[in-house]
């Protein structure tokens, strides 16, 4: 699988190999020593999350409160997503930088976001289907919501109407207000949790 580490710092696209005979096709979706390599420390899996939604459904903006923070690997697994990974963390030098990926079964292309960055997507066909694994479990009140309309961000949805959306995410507030209400991850100390990971001997 290849690594392309995207703008924003602790960000990956990562892109699968794919071996196909008369029986169909194989890849790896997943290589826990691969992605030890790129991050320089484990990924430790809390949690898996599976979505489902249809065509034109916005999902997030969505963070988490750093400590403890959640990194996560996405991975749609039917139909066809448009993601965003956006840079949150206060003090990032790419703060407020956003990455858009076309995600697609065929591809298996997933991406992997580290601690304090914000994401979502929208679901380009009938049925689209995403996997999560997670770095830490849910626990209420711990999620921090962007509004992914935000017309500072300018994120390119390709939207020709509303998108179906939760009513806790149309009401989400944007950026600035989230910023100005102190509710952001701190850059640094996302970074630190890094180090903070045991590694295996």
């Amino acid at each position: 699988m290849r690594f392309r580490e995207m703008a924003i710092p602790d960000a990956f696209r990562i892109e699968p190999e794919h071996h196909r005979d008369e029986r169909g096709g194989l890849h790896e979706a997943y290589r826990d020593d691969a992605l030890r390599e790129v991050l320089g420390r484990p990924f430790v899996i809390r949690q898996v999350n599976y979505s489902v939604s249809v065509r034109g459904t916005l999902r997030g903006l969505h963070a988490t409160v750093t400590p403890p923070g959640e990194a996560k690997l996405v991975t749609c697994v039917r139909g066809a997503i448009l993601d965003v990974a956006l840079d949150v963390r206060r003090g990032s030098p790419a703060f407020g930088v956003f990455e858009v990926t076309r995600m697609d079964e065929a591809s298996g292309t997933s991406v992997y976001l580290g601690e304090g960055l914000a994401h979502g997507f929208l679901a380009l066909t009938d049925e689209a289907r995403v996997s999560y694994l997670c770095s830490t479990e849910y626990a209420p009140g711990r999620m921090i919501d962007v509004q992914a309309l935000d017309p500072e961000l300018g994120i390119p949805w390709g939207l020709t109407g509303p998108p179906l959306r939760s009513a806790k995410d149309a009401a989400a507030p944007t950026l600035g207000q989230v910023a100005a209400a102190g509710r952001l991850p701190d850059y640094r100390t996302c970074r630190a949790l890094h180090e903070r990971v045991p590694r295996e001997t």
